[in-house]
């Protein structure tokens, strides 16, 4: 059955989807190589409630995948972060759909801002290589203390403090703030047809 995602922007209607999308966000973090922090239900919700999060909603209102923005050092450097894709939604393109839409309302809140990210995902690595984003050293990520200690919930926490920061499992990743505008909205891969709420 061909399902019809809906990816948009999230807002007060979505709470009900909180504690499904906290859970898998957990299940993530427990496996191996994904690096993922876990986020509360109160976090998700402030992320929501501000307008910083888009939501992704398949055949029957089925919650499908979720990505929120966090910026840090005074907005000058924007993270997508705690992407998520359901299970039943897994390995049709739905996730690379959901960061585009992230990354077109991180244009929209903060415009040229440095756009990074830090992962052990390869999935992930190739959906932001994609994208147009650079492996970089931590050296070139923001300084912010609260962006650092966001990461206090992964597994691999100790090695960051370890390295004094300079080094741990994740792969940094930035984008020029100027290629930005190149993220298009391709159609996803077979399987999915994606209906896109452009923020």
């Amino acid at each position: 059955m061909v399902q019809n995602i809906e990816i948009t922007l999230a807002s007060e209607v979505h709470r009900a989807y909180i504690p499904e999308i906290e859970q898998a966000i957990y299940q993530a973090s427990l496996q191996k190589g994904t690096g993922i922090a876990v986020r509360s239900t109160e976090y998700l919700l402030d992320k929501i409630m501000e307008g910083k999060a888009v939501i992704a909603l398949g055949n029957e209102s089925l919650w499908a995948g979720f990505c929120y923005i966090e910026s840090w050092g005074h907005n000058k450097f924007v993270a997508n972060s705690g992407l998520i894709v359901s299970s039943a939604f897994r390995g049709a393109g739905l996730a690379s759909e959901i960061k585009k839409r992230a990354l077109e309302l991180s244009a929209q809140l903060f415009p040229g801002a440095q756009l990074f990210g830090l992962t052990t995902s390869l999935a992930v690595m190739k959906i932001n290589s994609g994208l147009g984003y650079q492996p970089v050293t931590f050296s070139e990520l923001t300084d912010d203390d609260e962006f650092w200690k966001g990461c206090e919930t992964c597994p691999y926490y100790d090695i960051l403090v370890r390295t004094k920061r300079d080094d741990c499992l994740c792969t940094a990743m930035v984008m020029d703030p100027k290629k930005k505008n190149k993220v298009n909205g391709e159609a996803a891969a077979s399987g999915i047809k994606v209906k896109i709420n452009h923020i």
